[in-house]
């Protein structure tokens, strides 16, 4: 293995027809020059910039009825810990009050009966993410102060008295305020009564004042941890000295989880961009970044999409006890779905600078080895 490198209306109109491109709005009508990629150093993240020819607003496709020319149906996955993992209950617990006599504290997980568990929340946040990096998405779920957001970049907003529905391609898929996403993550539950409980050490927040996280005044990109080969578990520092930090529960390195993804009325390409973000692309492969401790390595889980139920009548799922075996796609087949989806995806959705940068920090598998000390 190679030596680890350090980490430099009145009537519904109708939804658009997947077979057909996606017309260019008007902002659209020129290129526009790339925006700069923010140099963020020797440290364990990198930042996406943000398109530059602004937000693709449309109106979606909605839940009222399943669309004949769109898609609907359910993801299965498995997914695996490459690193060590951590999803956060919020409680800090007494070790002899979690069957743990010999930790004094320790931080609790997400668990169910001895079960980890990665809440759907969870996994939905972190697909929503990139899928917001990748398209000519608004910037909506971040802390930054408005002031501070590029003109165009606002928050869609759903305005039913003015009849105001057009959003952009993440909230289109995943929803915002006042209208429901196409999307549905279900918590993934661990395959196996396996807590590990490990040292954590104390981790602090981002500068704000930084100048790598400004562009004239405004957000410079979005913000993703690369991933690394293994997490830092040590107690000490560097220089010897102790770390500030507590045990933590945390999924093992190869822990299993598994869930089902549902959607509903998504479009070819917006399918495939979720299979790109999921690591499917064969040109891009990469994996997510879930949980606590990412600038020290944690929290990487590569994603295998076991199968694809896609009813050819979505009135069959909800009037027959079982579908079609043509209604489920698996192996070969279940591949070239997901390949014909992505091409889609690259040709009308995804931007190409953004598919870019995204995929040499979330790329799977890594050489990178995550900071030891203060970074």
């Amino acid at each position: 293995m190679a030596t680890p490198q350090p980490i430099k209306k009145p009537s519904r109109p109708q939804p658009p027809d997947p077979s057909q491109k996606r017309p260019r709005p008007k902002s659209e009508a020129a290129p526009a020059a790339p925006n700069p990629v923010p140099d963020t150093g020797d440290k364990p993240y990198g930042l996406v910039p943000l398109p530059a020819k602004g937000i693709d607003r449309q109106r979606p496709a909605g839940q009222d009825q399943f669309r004949p020319k769109l898609m609907s149906g359910k993801l299965h996955l498995t997914l695996t810990a490459q690193t060590a993992s951590f999803i956060a209950s919020g409680v800090i617990a007494m070790g002899r009050d979690v069957q743990l006599p010999r930790v004094d504290l320790v931080k609790t997980a997400v668990h169910q009966e001895n079960k980890l568990i990665i809440p759907g929340s969870s996994l939905k946040g972190v697909v929503r993410s990139a899928y917001e990096a990748l398209t000519c998405s608004c910037l909506c779920k971040t802390k930054v102060r408005r002031e501070k957001i590029p003109e165009g970049y606002s928050e869609c907003k759903i305005n039913a008295k003015q009849k105001k529905f057009d959003v952009c391609p993440a909230c289109r898929v995943f929803g915002a305020m006042g209208w429901q996403g196409l999307v549905s993550f279900p918590d993934a539950i661990g395959q196996s009564i396996d807590i590990h409980v490990e040292f954590m050490q104390s981790l602090y927040g981002p500068a704000p004042k930084n100048p790598m996280y400004d562009n004239n005044g405004k957000v410079s990109g979005r913000k993703f941890y690369y991933h690394a080969t293994q997490s830092v578990s040590s107690k000490k520092a560097p220089d010897g000295k102790d770390k500030k930090g507590l045990d933590a529960q945390k999924a093992k390195q190869g822990c299993i989880f598994k869930t089902a993804l549902q959607f509903k009325n998504l479009t070819e390409a917006e399918l495939g961009t979720i299979f790109v973000i999921l690591g499917q692309d064969e040109n891009h492969p990469m994996a997510l970044k879930v949980g606590g401790g990412k600038p020290i390595g944690m929290g990487s889980l590569s994603v295998k999409v076991e199968l694809l139920e896609k009813p050819a009548i979505p009135k069959n799922r909800y009037t027959r006890y079982i579908l079609p075996e043509s209604d489920f796609l698996v192996g070969a087949p279940l591949q070239a779905f997901m390949q014909t989806a992505i091409a889609q995806a690259q040709t009308n959705l995804i931007e190409p600078q953004q598919m870019q940068e995204l995929a040499k920090i979330l790329a799977w598998p890594t050489q990178n080895a995550a900071p030891e000390g203060m970074y």
